[in-house]
């Protein structure tokens, strides 16, 4: 089944990672054997290739460069002009791919009509370019406000302005506190050119700020929800009302750790905590018997987001086994629609609402 992915950091795997995204998962990791610099190293499960084995025809791809403060213990850039740097570095990526025909740019209701008809086709899949949304994952790297044109002319069209711990523009993962002045002008700014908010990563007081403050488009791409596994990086059950109300899509996330209680970074591992894909199905599932229905839920995998196989469900191997949730979903009583929705019809309503 066609299926849309709504968050995967594939420049960061190719610039920061060093991988050839073009391979299959299994040759990057035999390229990295006996690698210790990244705790994941081995354990890749994303490349263009397992996306369109998986037929994954669409993503949305990020940019992600945080900046951090002297005393700031987070990994990130000493300055704003050092984080936008690399944000274009993995810019240059991306056009690299498309210019390979690997990738293309999916930015506004005509491409994003005309690559789902090229997907629909009954053509081999695997001559087929992956689409892309490009997103940023966190707003430091933006040097002024003034960068957010900057970088819808070169297709952003979605943007979480933070990340983890306190941000330039607003607070994330970890951290307290509400949006200042420039947080306020950069939503202000992303109304003005129709670019999505991504609610994923903003702690509770800068969650509710950004949805009283902005009115435009907002969606989740990546995250599960509290009552299954307790902190703040999840949702709770009343923010995901609110999102519902909003006409957000919440995208499921495949990191052990927001999967399961109790995962200890380094030291669990997902067979003993039995951390598998239906535990995802229950996260799901939870969003949708609060919305009465199945039209707020998505795939957002961050698979391969500095994690890979050592944490992430032990019954998918790749990307590509994105597939096995489908049959999980029968077994729960929901039907071809309600998955057709969930695997990439409910991304598509979203994106054409916000496009049309």
């Amino acid at each position: 089944m066609f299926t849309i992915d709504a968050h995967l950091d594939l420049s960061m795997n190719a610039m920061e990672w060093n991988r050839d995204l073009r391979k299959s998962a299994e040759e990057i990791n035999a390229g990295e054997k006996g690698l210790k610099d990244k705790p994941d190293r081995g354990n890749a499960t994303v490349s263009l290739h397992e996306l369109r084995k998986g037929n994954i025809g669409l993503v949305v791809a990020t940019q992600i460069a945080r900046y951090v403060a002297p005393d700031n213990p987070l990994p990130g850039w000493h300055s704003p002009e050092q984080a936008w740097a690399q944000t274009q570095g993995q810019l240059a990526w991306y056009k690299a791919m498309e210019q390979a025909g690997e990738i293309v740019q999916i930015n506004d209701l005509a491409s994003l009509n005309k690559h789902i008809s090229l997907w629909e086709n009954d053509d081999i899949k695997e001559t087929k370019p992956v689409g892309y949304i490009l997103s940023l994952e966190g707003a430091d790297s933006l040097i002024t406000i003034q960068h957010v044109e900057t970088a819808y002319q070169y297709g952003l069209r979605a943007l979480g302005p933070a990340h983890y711990g306190p941000g330039r523009y607003a607070n994330g993962t970890d951290s307290t506190g509400i949006m200042g002045p420039e947080g306020k002008a950069l939503l202000k700014e992303m109304e003005r050119f129709n670019i999505i908010l991504d609610a994923t990563h903003l702690c509770d007081d800068s969650f509710w700020q950004a949805l009283k403050n902005f009115n435009g488009h907002v969606w989740a791409s990546h995250n599960n929800v509290r009552a299954l596994v307790d902190h703040n990086r999840q949702y709770s059950d009343e923010q995901i009302i609110a999102l519902i109300e909003r006409g957000a899509v919440i995208g499921g996330a495949l990191d052990a750790w927001m999967m399961v209680p109790n995962w200890k970074r380094g030291i669990s591992t997902p067979k003993e905590m039995n951390c598998n894909l239906e535990v995802l199905i229950d996260h799901m599932d939870h969003i949708c018997q609060i919305a009465g229905n199945v039209l707020h839920v998505g795939i957002g995998s961050d698979l391969d987001g500095a994690f890979g196989r050592e944490q992430c469900p032990y019954d998918l191997q790749t990307i590509a086994d994105l597939q096995k949730i489908i049959p999980l979903f029968y077994k729960r009583g929901y039907s071809r629609e309600d998955v057709e929705n969930i695997m990439h019809g409910n991304w598509l309503r979203f994106l054409r609402n916000a496009w049309g």
